[in-house]
């Protein structure tokens, strides 16, 4: 899921589904990832266990999942509880890419209904134990607080997890020479291209685990302000992020990269063409929150 903010009031997209909702996808030139296996499809439910929305996410430990902070949003539509308060993560390359629009469930996996025989413990996990930085629907923008944590009820034993930067990695970048060269990688379940609303072309999810590599475009905009990276993944065999791929990781470096510096948020076109924005994790204040999300 990848968020947007309203567009006359911010002219921004990322990788969420729209204004106010909680969505995201890889576009352009993506790959399939399986240098990731701790990155993740998450799927939300309300206080009726009813689901609300997807997003993608990283395993950061056994049992923290790193995503955006309006996937873990208590607040929908109809006000508290009707946002994100409890969720399941598959961590499959597939985990959503054999559903069945009839039955809404992906028969292999379960998604996004529950985790297929064998596989809790393993491949997927619960989770009732949701944390958000403080986020309230992009207020106080661009410093949106755009970070969440999800605690999984079982602990998934990977090789590797996801790496957090040491504090102002990316500091040095916002005025250098040569930044268009600076590569980051993108990786989440999302849209893969998105169409207007009345299109006779649908829109195209594989909700399968995608990666693309972007390029640096600017950290002190008006609409960064050091608290958002903004990057191109469109031409030149870049790619990008659509809705369904919010809270997904942005590495800094190519895809062998494990080093998670910001997270998906939003975007400024609702096709996903534009440029895509993720929430910064290398400062210090954001990393003391991951550290101990209870203290806030």
């Amino acid at each position: 899921m990848r968020k947007r903010m309203p567009f006359v009031v911010f002219s921004v997209v990322v990788m969420l589904a729209l204004a106010v909702s909680p969505v995201g996808a890889i576009t352009g030139n993506w790959v399939e990832d399986f240098d990731h296996p701790y990155v993740g499809l998450v799927a939300f439910y309300d206080v009726n266990n009813e689901f609300v929305w997807r997003c993608s996410g990283s395993l950061i430990s056994s049992t923290q999942f790193l995503t955006a902070g309006h996937c873990t949003d208590s607040v929908g539509d109809g006000g508290p509880g009707t946002g994100a308060v409890t969720a399941r993560v598959w961590f499959q390359q597939d985990a959503g890419a054999n559903y069945d629009p009839v039955t809404q469930i992906d028969p292999v996996t379960g998604y996004p209904e529950y985790c297929a025989d064998g596989t809790l413990g393993i491949s997927c996990a619960t989770s009732d134990e949701l944390y958000n930085y403080g986020f309230a629907n992009f207020a106080g923008f661009p410093n949106t607080h755009d970070v969440g944590l999800v605690i999984l009820d079982q602990e998934i034993s990977m090789p590797e997890y996801g790496e957090l930067p040491l504090a102002g990695t990316l500091n040095g970048l916002g005025t250098a020479r040569g930044k268009k060269d600076t590569i980051f990688t993108v990786s989440g379940y999302g849209l893969t291209y998105s169409t207007q609303e009345h299109s006779a072309v649908p829109n195209i999810s594989y909700r399968s685990r995608l990666m693309a590599q972007s390029t640096l475009v600017n950290l002190n905009s008006a609409n960064n302000d050091g608290y958002n990276l903004q990057t191109q993944g469109n031409g030149d065999d870049r790619g990008g992020t659509c809705s369904g791929d919010s809270g997904g990781p942005v590495f800094l470096g190519g895809p062998d990269s494990n080093l998670i510096v910001a997270v998906t948020s939003f975007g400024m076109n609702s096709l996903c063409r534009g440029t895509d924005f993720g929430y910064r994790v290398d400062r210090q204040e954001v990393l003391d929150w991951i550290a101990n999300p209870t203290a806030q």
